[in-house]
């Protein structure tokens, strides 16, 4: 829209990760079950620590890293997020708004320190998370600036983020202010034990204020608590307007009323960590829809940013992704 301030607003954890490469035997020590993210204390979060090899420590949150790459698209983003004023809080402002998206919401002065993932990548490339939500659980309705959201194309809420209660109430704020304005809301389940814990009130947010849903079949599944995923695809058209599923090597598919489009999967030379597929791919289907892209493109551009961010260690794009969808899709324009 021509009067759009943003193209994409997401709301969401503010966390800084530290990724680690870890083996079957490191979880089962620890007590993990592979490819999921618990929910761990301060306490708990100190004790995992002391355990872990080396690691690198960058900033991530699933929303944060879908306007990361909204924004390496060549899409106007801005970011919700709760951080501590403190020095992880600090890295994590400066490298979001390095990587060109706006973040004023402003620091905690006490309280819990900013957030933590331990990202532990599998040498099969899965990725067990274990998160400390720190200063994330006081994102509160205030934090949201109902003009900020009035003037996005399209506001993204983060599944992971449904835990706090005054997150709960953060995300009902935004909703009804993208939707008064004439503006869509996003979904996204974020994880199977996420759907778990909110399956009600996913079905509730589904039905009254989310025009887009992103989830992988595990999340799908277990919305609906079937196993099987067409018997989930049948009903998630009910409750959405778009609803765009990941399916790992096999792509995704999207499903829009009566209308189903699948799309196969970016090639990518080696999968070197999964952390943030799902996330870059809502980016890259989020540019496009704002591109005035058609669903299987919106589709094939997610891929291609979630190709890209598998192929390396990190959740976020290590290149430009504006670049890489010049050079897959041709033309490509990077000011939408």
């Amino acid at each position: 829209m021509a009067d759009s301030l943003y193209h994409v607003a997401g709301i969401g954890n503010a966390i800084v990760d530290v990724l680690v490469h870890a083996d079957d035997g490191l979880l089962h020590t620890l007590g993990l079950a592979k490819g999921v993210m618990t929910l761990i204390d301060s306490g708990e979060a100190e004790r995992i620590y002391g355990l872990l090899p080396p690691g690198v420590e960058c900033s991530g949150g699933s929303a944060a890293n879908t306007l990361a790459g909204v924004a390496s698209l060549g899409a106007r983003a801005a970011y919700v997020g709760k951080v501590k004023g403190d020095q992880l809080g600090e890295v994590f402002r400066h490298d979001i708004r390095s990587a060109g998206v706006a973040f004023d919401t402003p620091a905690a002065p006490d309280g819990p320190s900013t957030a933590r993932c331990f990202v532990l990548v599998t040498p099969d490339a899965q990725r067990t998370m274990l998160t400390y939500l720190g200063a994330c659980v006081e994102l509160a309705p205030d934090d949201v600036d109902p003009a900020m959201i009035a003037a996005s194309d399209i506001t993204y809420l983060e599944g992971y983020l449904y835990d706090p209660p005054l997150a709960k109430q953060a995300f009902l704020k935004a909703a009804d202010c993208a939707h008064k304005a004439g503006r869509q809301v996003a979904l996204s389940l974020s994880d199977p034990f996420c759907v778990d814990r909110h399956r009600a009130a996913f079905l509730d947010l589904l039905a009254d204020h989310v025009d887009i849903l992103f989830a992988n079949e595990a999340e799908l599944t277990a919305l609906y608590r079937t196993a099987d995923v067409d018997e989930a695809l049948r009903q998630v058209r009910g409750h959405c307007r778009i609803a765009a599923i990941t399916r790992g090597a096999q792509g995704s598919v999207v499903v829009n009323g009566d209308t189903a489009v699948s799309v196969g999967a970016d090639r990518v030379g080696q999968v070197v960590d999964t952390t943030g597929a799902g996330d870059l791919y809502a980016a890259g289907f989020l540019a496009g829809l704002v591109q005035g892209r058609d669903l299987a493109g919106c589709a094939l551009l997610g891929g291609i940013a979630a190709g890209e961010v598998i192929s390396h260690m990190g959740a976020r794009p290590e290149r430009p992704l504006a670049e890489l969808a010049r050079t897959k899709l041709g033309q490509f324009n990077s000011n939408p």
